[in-house]
């Protein structure tokens, strides 16, 4: 049984080094890529909230490129930065109490 579930967890790590050389996706490869659900995708697509190409008018497919930067989108800044960016703000507005 251990063997076969080795086999398993292989062969999936085949699949999604595949899935990761591909430049066009479809639906089931995007939604396996991204970790959505499907219906959470539907969704997605039928509300033009992610990039995607329907050249026949039926078939959905995605550019891996650019599913990649949408999910990239709205990077949210560490702790660190936001500090850094407030004594700059601090250090550059100290003359005379701020700007007028």
């Amino acid at each position: 049984m251990e063997k076969l579930q080795s086999i398993y967890e292989r062969l999936s790590n085949i699949e999604n080094l595949l899935l990761s050389q591909k430049t066009v996706l479809n639906f089931d490869e995007v939604a396996k890529f991204t970790g959505l659900s499907k219906s959470h995708l539907y969704k997605l697509t039928s509300r033009g909230r992610i990039p995607h190409y329907k050249p026949n008018g039926k078939f959905i497919f995605f550019d891996r490129i650019e599913i990649e930067k949408w999910l990239l989108r709205n990077r949210v800044k560490t702790i660190d930065e936001i500090e850094a960016e407030a004594a700059t703000y601090v250090t550059l507005n100290r003359r005379g109490g701020g700007k007028k």
